[in-house]
């Protein structure tokens, strides 16, 4: 068994207001625009269930568009984030950090490790995992921390292990962001991550990870946090 346990990573927690937006310039063209309906539809696993919120279910999305076409994700729906990202955060007097820098190491990196990516099996969204994920989330907020390990001190594999034991499993965390394509571009840009674990992550194919459940929650101190469970299930 190979168990996988990713660093959290905080995004600008402190300076978001929420919702980095994903609304592209009246300028540009939409991004749907180069998704066929086929793919946009294969990518839609979670578009069914009635237990996730539609910005939770608009993670999955993003997640598998990324690890079909990865190229094109970067093109089209990263990019709109990008726009949005750093038109919000001109109001804020530290705006050269925390905006996405399309010339740092974190950008180019990003876009060379998409270029890799193509036809990766899609994520397939489960309850019991969704509700490990929420659970977390929610003792994240009620006891004003972040980290992966829970309050009572149990650890990833642990949580997850109570609802599918002896599985390769990973998680990822991230905080200050309550749309969907937020919390996946931030996650897979990995800014200040040295080892850029959530990308790695969430474009692994070595454990096979096929499953996730994941929450968006409220956060006391910053405002928004995402929780994604990962592990792998048989076919």
């Amino acid at each position: 068994m190979k168990i996988i346990t990713i660093a959290l990573c905080f995004l600008f927690p402190l300076l978001s207001p929420g919702s980095s937006g994903s609304s592209a310039s009246s300028k540009k063209s939409d991004p749907d625009d180069s998704w066929t309906r086929e793919e946009l539809k294969m990518a839609n696993t979670a578009g069914n269930v009635d237990y996730l919120t539609a910005e939770e279910k608009d993670m999955v999305i993003y997640m598998n568009l990324a690890r079909m076409d990865g190229a094109k994700f970067f093109d089209t729906y990263f990019q709109e984030f990008v726009d949005a990202h750093n038109l919000q955060m001109q109001q804020y007097g530290n705006y050269n950090e925390v905006k996405v820098n399309r010339n740092d190491n974190y950008y180019r990196s990003l876009r060379r490790d998409l270029e890799k990516v193509k036809d990766f099996p899609v994520f397939w969204p489960d309850e019991a995992l969704s509700n490990v994920a929420k659970s977390h989330a929610k003792d994240l907020n009620r006891n004003n921390f972040a980290g992966h390990n829970s309050k009572d001190g149990r650890t990833v594999q642990q949580r997850i292990g109570k609802v599918y034991p002896n599985k390769s499993n990973g998680e990822c965390l991230a905080f200050g962001f309550t749309s969907g394509l937020s919390n996946v571009c931030m996650l897979l840009l990995d800014k200040g991550v040295a080892d850029l674990g959530h990308r790695k992550l969430i474009l692994n194919t070595s454990s096979k990870l096929n499953t996730i459940g994941l929450s968006i929650q409220p956060h006391r101190r910053y405002r928004y946090c995402a929780v994604i469970d990962f592990v792998s299930l048989p076919e």
